[in-house]
């Protein structure tokens, strides 16, 4: 075989440097640059070339490594058993040549029995137990160094602390190996309160799972909705463990969450029978997956067939084909939210993906324009993020007659007041309070169902309100009356009677809700209970400081600095002041009961109820019970509404009490 030439030397030069900087900015900041199919392309690209012209592929190839170098925000662990990854097959031709290789490897016509489970998008971590506890968690890293995450694991509650007695005595040293994902459900849920609290959405499920894991600060973790699933451990050479199956058996015993979907099977027939049924019921699914993996059950036969330099030859994952469309960007229009924010969104000749007709995507912020070098009429890639947020991946034709470069405006859309880059920031914002979107977006959350809960009080009617200048900041909806509310088009008699009933019970609103309902950076929810239950009241929260703000357990110091800001400002002030003049009674928060009639109790929500699920979390929450967002052991009750999921399934799995509106009403 002749020597490369130079243009091949290039070529794989170009390629490695490619690869290396999708792999850093995947593995190591959880922000990938480019699609899993454009990435497996490059890195198909990339063997070809380096299987034609053996002596261009090194030890620091990528096609030789795992993942990427370790980030140097965390403590290096090193893994005693390296942590590979899969080589894939992307259709049932290349399954049934990875068959053949495992009969020739083993010297066997019999057909192999398979483990198949599917392939979770999440992120693979290590927690390794001494003694039947838990001592220390782990990524994967570059296969070899993974970076040290035992703290943030720990607040997952699907990762077991401890292992049994009797596991612990027989396996005193265990290394169990699994995936941190997060549910669509839980994912939307997540997105819709960071939009709420003013922070940016995340991208996809898989980034949100692998950026929540690796926070500096432990407490932004335990915020986020995350599930550990196990699929191994690290040694084949354990007592009684002689199959891929035994092993997660003795997981699933010891109360460890093992995908329900994974079985045992025999020959090439039984697994592409598999293999099409979760092609079928994949889009059914809570959680991403993005194909399935595929192992030989028996870990004799593992140790027969070895491993290559990045992946075992035991095991391989077959990938489900990207679900992408082609179409026309026709148009770019820039919104504007409550904090400011000036979004791109790519406004698209329609286009059905995943099964969704989609006319809208998200081009998230400028950095992502001039990535994709955007203009008027270019033909682009779009794709569902986590199959639920819409966004334009690439740009795969230029019409001959190209329009316009897509530039992010100098003025804000709405007041046309300069927009600015804050330093640490991607968006661009617009910082003038005034701003009719940011107000609009203000004044519908600040009346939203989880702050005042102002039914009645839409965006349009709000835009119309803001318009007439009756209402400056959302203090002002305490001072509408019938004879101002009847000088708008959309509201006759019956409407602003109904409107101002809605007003009148808001005033008196509970602690919680009003913190909710101001919009303060990083506080939704979760945050503003944590606030009332600290603090018992506005007066004493108003004259805190950010020390005490974070030394409440689940408030960390950029929030606290928020908090502290807010209230400091005059003009805050002024508003609550004005607030209290319009009749909200800004009553004392009592904490929620210890001794309820669901005091102890764990419920999880699913499905379509008749009223908002907030409803039934508060009513939980009031009478002593928790609400959690995963099925787990420790559930007590699933509340299903009618189309409930997964969550009903695992539930009736687990043997939970699954009860309606009706028996909630009688457990109350």
């Amino acid at each position: 075989m002749s020597k490369p030439n130079e243009t091949i030397i290039q070529q794989h030069r170009e390629l490695v440097d490619q690869i290396n900087e999708h792999n850093r900015r995947y593995h190591s900041e959880d922000r990938p640059s480019v699609t899993d199919a454009e990435y497996d392309l490059l890195f198909d690209r990339l063997l070809e070339l380096e299987k034609n012209n053996p002596e261009l592929k090194t030890a620091n190839s990528p096609t030789q490594r795992v993942g990427s170098v370790p980030s140097k925000r965390f403590e290096s662990v090193t893994h005693n058993v390296p942590m590979l990854s899969l080589q894939k097959v992307n259709n049932a031709d290349d399954f049934e040549a990875f068959d053949k290789r495992v009969k020739d490897g083993l010297e066997t016509e019999d057909d192999i029995e398979y483990v198949i489970e599917p392939k979770l998008d999440g992120l693979a971590v290590e927690l390794v137990y001494e003694n039947g506890s838990l001592v220390l968690a782990s990524t994967r890293g570059d296969g070899t160094t993974g970076e040290n995450i035992t703290a943030n694991i720990k607040t997952i509650h699907s990762v077991l602390l401890s292992l049994s007695e009797e596991t612990a005595t027989k396996y005193p040293n265990l290394e169990v190996r699994g995936e941190v994902y997060m549910q669509l459900s839980d994912f939307d849920s997540l997105n819709k309160r960071l939009v709420s609290e003013g922070i940016a959405p995340l991208a996809n499920p898989r980034n949100g799972a692998a950026g929540s894991l690796r926070q500096l600060d432990s407490k932004i973790t335990a915020s986020r909705p995350l599930l550990f699933s196990a699929y191994g451990i690290s040694r084949i050479d354990l007592p009684d463990l002689d199959t891929q199956s035994a092993v997660l058996e003795l997981l699933k015993t010891n109360g460890f969450l093992v995908n329900e979907y994974t079985d045992v099977v025999k020959g090439v027939d039984a697994v592409k029978r598999k293999f099409a049924r979760f092609k079928a019921i994949r889009s059914d699914l809570d959680y991403e997956i993005d194909g399935m993996v595929i192992k030989v059950n028996s870990f004799e036969q593992q140790r027969i067939l070895g491993q290559i330099a990045r992946a075992p030859r035991w095991a391989v994952a077959w990938k489900f084909a990207a679900e992408l469309a082609e179409t026309i960007l026709e148009d770019v229009e820039f919104s504007v939210g409550r904090t400011g924010v000036v979004t791109p969104v790519a406004k698209l000749k329609p286009v059905k993906v995943a099964g969704v007709m989609v006319s809208n995507a998200s081009l998230h912020n400028e950095d992502e324009l001039r990535r994709l070098d955007l203009h008027i009429g270019d033909r682009v890639v779009i794709r569902r993020a986590g199959d639920v947020i819409p966004e334009v991946v690439e740009v795969v034709e230029i019409g001959e007659e190209r329009g316009k470069l897509i530039e992010l405006p100098s003025e804000c859309p709405s007041c046309e007041s300069e927009i600015i880059k804050p330093d640490g920031e991607a968006a661009y914002r617009c910082f003038n309070l005034s701003c009719p979107a940011q107000l609009e977006g203000r004044i519908y959350y600040f009346a939203a169902k989880s702050g005042f809960d102002i039914e009645g009080l839409g965006q349009k009617l709000t835009a119309q309100l803001i318009e007439q200048k009756l209402v400056n900041d959302p203090s002002d909806l305490f001072f509408l009356d019938e004879e101002k509310l009847l000088q708008l088009d959309l509201v006759a008699e019956t409407k602003a009677r109904n409107l101002l009933a809605q007003i009148e019970r808001s005033r008196s609103a509970s602690l919680p809700r009003i913190l909710t309902a101001l919009g303060i950076t990083g506080v939704g929810e979760t945050v503003a209970r944590l606030l009332a239950e600290n603090f018992s009241s506005m007066g004493n929260i108003r004259t805190a400081n950010a020390e005490q703000f974070v030394a409440v357990n689940g408030i960390g110091p950029i929030i606290a600095s928020n908090i502290e800001a807010y209230f400091l400002a005059e003009t805050n002030s002024a508003m609550l002041d004005k607030m209290k003049a319009g009749g909200v009674k800004f009553l004392e928060y009592i904490t929620s009961q210890t001794t309820g009639s669901l005091s102890g109790k764990t419920f999880v929500i699913t499905g379509t109820l008749s009223k908002p699920r907030n409803h039934f979390k508060q009513l939980i929450e009031s009478a002593g019970g928790k609400v959690s967002s995963a099925v787990s052991k420790s559930t007590d009750y699933l509340l299903a509404g009618t189309e409930a999921g997964s969550k009903l399934k695992k539930a009736q799995k687990l043997s939970i009490s699954v009860i309606d509106e009706d028996s909630l009403s009688k457990l109350l």
